[in-house]
């Protein structure tokens, strides 16, 4: 595989050198238009880039119940918003949030850093893994438009998730030697 390098186009300004703005997929809907909070995700990662935070982002999620893929999707909405395809690392087989980082890891160079975008109430999970999976990780939160309920319940499915998700990075690495 090649060693992945950052776009020679990028933005007129410093960027920061091997740093990657790793968007969590997120629903796609039936039209294959993404959702609105993954559409938050994507635009946040392309305002990452344009400001110089990150040097490319990388798409993650694969097909799920409507339409193409969501690492494709994410792309060619980043595309349609001005990045080149240079800048862009694509992961489209995963089904859930530690396939979305481990998958997107094996395209990424052992010394990248990685901003993880996603809700605010998934990213202690998603930093967990990533920890856990040996990435060196911070947060980049979105605020969403989701209602009390919506993010009641969205936080408590996390609270679930979170020893799963546990298990199986630590199995992961256990198997892999990292």
């Amino acid at each position: 595989m090649t060693a992945f390098r950052p776009a020679s186009d990028g933005p007129p300004h410093p960027v920061a050198p091997k740093t990657v703005a790793l968007i969590l997929g997120a629903a796609v809907s039936s039209d294959g238009t993404p959702s609105p909070t993954f559409d938050l995700r994507i635009r946040r990662a392309v305002d990452l880039w344009r400001t110089g935070r990150v040097s490319a982002i990388c798409t993650t999620g694969g097909r799920g119940r409507f339409g193409p893929p969501e690492g494709q999707v994410a792309r060619n909405v980043a595309l349609a918003l001005g990045l080149p395809q240079r800048a862009i690392l694509v992961e489209d087989r995963s089904t859930n949030t530690f396939e979305n980082i481990a998958f997107a890891k094996a395209l990424l160079p052992d010394d990248v850093t990685v901003l993880i975008v996603s809700n605010r109430w998934h990213l202690p999970r998603a930093l967990m893994i990533a920890g856990l999976l040996g990435l060196q990780a911070e947060p980049s939160g979105i605020r969403g438009t989701a209602t009390l309920k919506r993010s009641v319940t969205a936080t408590l499915r996390e609270v679930a998730a979170t020893p799963v998700s546990a298990f199986r990075a630590v199995r992961w690495a256990r198997r892999t030697g990292r």
